[in-house]
């Protein structure tokens, strides 16, 4: 055979190269049509309910109990009584034992909470598997080492639970922010009424049966449901000691106003508009991952996502486009694929914000970028979005849009990146890109915000504190700062 007719014969090299789809199996969650509240080890009928949703296509999941302030006072009874009738005194190495066997639950069942993660709350499943489950496990191992080590935690404090714990979780990490709440509260000796948030309540009522599982005395752990009236509820209770709340500025603000002058215990965790700060020596590839992690994922459902972003003038150029050719191999769609890097917006409303916020950085002269994508029909989607020749005084520049859009800003100065970055009402969160530790340490001093990453971006362990300064809050979650809300002290 000549060459000629072997080249001939060879398959022809196709131009491009598409993902075959890769779902999840969905049949792996059992979900009931009705669920109530889980109150004293036992589920009780709700006198209401409303329909929680598939944010991915519409579709109803189940229904849902909306908690009335008279099932709310049944679950904080419960949790009153399992605080006074033995929790409070069960060994610290007892309630370890608790917390090592809900850790080992979840791991053995992390793929069935990984699905309904993703169902629920339209995060794409690489996320929920490889950073939502191993994490939410790994702050109830973590916790459960310091159990019984409180006294070396707090030496010379004679450390003591506060009681009965109010805590309300927000919709974009359900089960994690379900461990950051409830681990400490349990390794400390207190009981808990949690409510999650109203469109992702699933993963928390799936928890309930890793309680059975475990076998937690009934009443140490109470999960209601419902709006935000059910989280007025709880809060302004009398029969709760400390409230830990983990959502919006403005919900945060009002829960402090209505808790002033009660002495009860308060911890907010809150919005934030992290400046992400890259500098002229900064490995450009690296920091390009580092950009997209820190506002893509999750949709930019993240509360210290870094969406505004610094450069340095000389290296804007070829950063942006770099930058808007990484966004070009985004994949928008099914959360369920394990192919997706980007899935749904949990709601029509956050959509809608989004929206509003994108049409304003529109009107007021930022220039948008958008990679061509083709977003799905049904459901609640939106594209990956960069904004270039931003204003500090624009409103994607200054409001928490929660969603993917990245606003890009210019500094030539360390002290014009720092009076940037620290131009804003928040204060959670900031990244720092450069090859010198120097500058590291010297940005980190300046900048205000309560957690800085250098050369990464979001980056989580169970042992470091993370919380923020201003309108971002106040109180620590994590390391040994997140047992101490949780304490009072002889």
């Amino acid at each position: 055979m000549s060459k000629l007719e072997r080249k001939q014969d060879r398959a022809p090299v196709p131009s491009e190269w598409e993902y075959a789809p890769a779902p999840e199996a969905r049949d792996l969650v059992k979900l009931r049509e009705r669920y109530g509240h889980f109150v004293g080890g036992e589920w009780l009928e709700p006198r209401e309910t409303y329909m929680t949703i598939d944010p991915a296509d519409e579709q109803p999941l189940a229904e849902i109990g909306q908690a009335t302030p008279a099932e709310v006072d049944l679950a904080i009874g419960a949790a009153r009584e399992a605080f006074e009738n033995g929790w409070s005194d069960v060994s610290a190495s007892e309630r370890a034992k608790y917390l090592f066997r809900i850790a080992r639950i979840l791991q053995e069942r992390s793929r069935e909470f990984a699905v309904l993660e993703s169902l629920n709350g339209g995060k794409p499943i690489r996320e929920s598997r490889d950073v939502d489950l191993p994490l939410a496990a790994a702050h109830f191992f973590y916790y459960a080492g310091w159990a019984d080590k409180l006294e070396y935690a707090f030496p010379n404090r004679s450390p003591r639970p506060i009681g009965v714990a109010g805590q309300i979780i927000p919709w974009n990490f359900p089960l994690l922010m379900l461990a950051w709440k409830i681990a400490p509260a349990l390794a400390t000796g207190n009981t808990v009424v949690l409510k999650p948030a109203e469109t992702t309540p699933l993963s928390a009522l799936l928890f309930c049966d890793v309680l059975r599982q475990a076998e937690l005395p009934p009443g140490v752990v109470n999960i209601i449901t419902g709006d935000g009236h059910t989280g007025a509820e709880l809060v302004k209770h009398p029969g709760v000691d400390k409230i830990a709340f983990t959502g919006s500025t403005e919900v945060g603000k009002a829960i402090q106003r209505e808790l002033a002058g009660t002495g009860k215990r308060l911890t907010l965790e809150l919005g934030g508009k992290a400046a992400n700060v890259i500098f002229d020596d900064a490995a450009l590839d690296q920091a390009v991952e580092g950009i997209v992690n820190g506002i893509y994922f999750n949709q930019g459902h993240v509360c210290c996502a870094g969406s505004r972003l610094l450069v340095q003038e000389s290296i804007s150029d070829p950063l942006i486009g770099k930058l808007k050719r990484r966004l070009a191999t985004l994949r928008v769609g099914d959360p369920l694929d394990k192919n997706t890097n980007v899935g749904a917006i949990n709601s029509p409303q956050q959509l809608d914000k989004i929206k509003e916020l994108v049409a304003s950085g529109e009107e007021e002269g930022a220039e948008i970028y958008q990679p061509p994508c083709r977003l799905p029909e049904k459901g609640y989607w939106f594209a990956p979005t960069v904004f270039t020749n931003v204003a500090q005084s624009y409103r994607i520049a200054q409001e928490e849009i929660f969603g993917p859009v990245l606003s890009v800003l210019t500094f030539r100065t360390p002290d014009e990146a720092v009076e940037k970055a620290n131009n804003t009402p928040y204060g959670l969160s900031a990244g720092v890109w450069t090859e010198k530790g120097s500058r590291i340490l010297a940005m980190s001093q300046r900048l205000r915000a309560g957690v800085i990453w250098a050369n990464t971006y979001n980056r989580f362990d169970p042992s470091s504190p993370f919380g923020g300064y201003r309108e971002s809050g106040f109180g620590r979650e994590g390391g040994r700062h997140g047992l101490e809300p949780y304490l009072e002290f002889e």
